[in-house]
């Protein structure tokens, strides 16, 4: 059987299939599973060995071209695990002969199994929605799935050279200290120099920031609030691939909810993560993917005080992590 998974949003997104990919490639191991992803996703998507091809979903390429890229494979089945108009008359006009996805937005008319959800009620986390989509195809699948669910055999290696180009003689706490989402579910500049600090003054782990290739000016103001610090920055213009070897070996990732934090989960790091106060973007819905017990979620409220309250208690965990 050749099966066509389908997510062409963002990073965080993408690894939220991953364990439905994976649960289906354990299933039936004898099937090819080909991914349609974004460009941004094409490298991670690459270097998971139970995904066999990638097909790239570039919006301006247009709906005829993605169709001509699905049409040709001769899929037998394609699940989407989120929707738009595009991907789905894509499918259609490819004549997949088995289209799957949730029975949400205009573009459910396109598919001809059609999975009522109700994802906004929150009654599971995003990735085990999509699991629920997966077991459309194979209802008796098992679910249970390995951790960390993507390990390389260089990390190690990629690791000690990054510490040895940057001194680095204890183990990493990073933060990453970009703004995702709403801004109530991220601590701001100010408030993330004070974490640093403490954990700084603790020296029992060596403080590496960590910034995404466009947030070169994130990164030069927070080098000059932390300039009389013993810290270690770091813009990742490596390639997502080399960002996730070198998370995997960190002690702790401390971030908000973005992308990152589901990339660090993925491959068995530690994390401290922050949420907005609202059941669609709270843990509930957006836990990563990776082992539950080497997760800490914070809800931060937007009352004044009581942010106050739980920015003294995360401090107090730092502290002592």
């Amino acid at each position: 059987m050749k099966i066509l998974v389908v997510r062409t949003d963002k990073l965080g997104d993408f690894i939220t299939t991953l364990p439905a990919i994976y649960l289906l490639k354990q299933e039936s191991p004898e099937s090819s599973v080909t991914v349609c992803v974004a460009p941004l996703n094409k490298h991670l998507a690459e270097v998971c060995p139970f995904i066999d091809e990638v097909i790239l979903y570039e919006k301006e390429r247009g709906i005829f071209d993605l169709a001509k890229k699905i049409k040709k494979e001769n899929f037998d089945v394609s699940i989407t695990m989120f929707s738009n108009t595009e991907v789905a008359l894509a499918q259609f006009l490819a004549r997949v002969p088995l289209r799957i996805a949730p029975a949400t937005k205009i573009a459910q008319i396109f598919y001809n199994k059609r999975v009522r959800q109700r994802r906004s009620e929150v009654k599971m986390a995003e990735f085990e929605y999509n699991i629920e989509l997966a077991r459309t195809l194979f209802p008796h699948m098992n679910c249970e799935y390995k951790q960390p669910l993507l390990t390389f055999d260089d990390a190690k290696q990629i690791y000690d050279i990054f510490c040895i180009n940057n001194d680095i003689k204890r183990d990493v706490m990073a933060f990453h200290v970009g703004f995702g989402g709403s801004s109530d579910a991220n601590w701001s500049t100010v408030e993330y120099e004070r974490l640093i600090r403490a954990v700084v003054k603790k020296r029992k782990y060596q403080v590496v920031l960590t910034f995404g290739p466009d947030e070169k000016k994130l990164y030069e103001e927070m080098q000059i609030r932390l300039r009389d610090e013993d810290v270690v920055y770091y813009l990742s213009l490596d390639g997502l691939v080399y960002f996730a070897k070198l998370i995997s070996q960190f002690k702790l990732f401390v971030s908000t909810s973005t992308g990152t934090y589901h990339l660090a989960s993925l491959v068995g790091c530690p994390t401290m993560t922050f949420f907005a106060d609202s059941l669609f973007a709270s843990a509930a819905r957006w836990k990563s993917v990776g082992d539950i017990n080497l997760q800490e979620h914070y809800m931060l409220p937007s009352d004044a005080t009581k942010r106050e309250e739980m920015f003294a208690r995360v401090k107090s965990r730092l502290e002592e992590f």
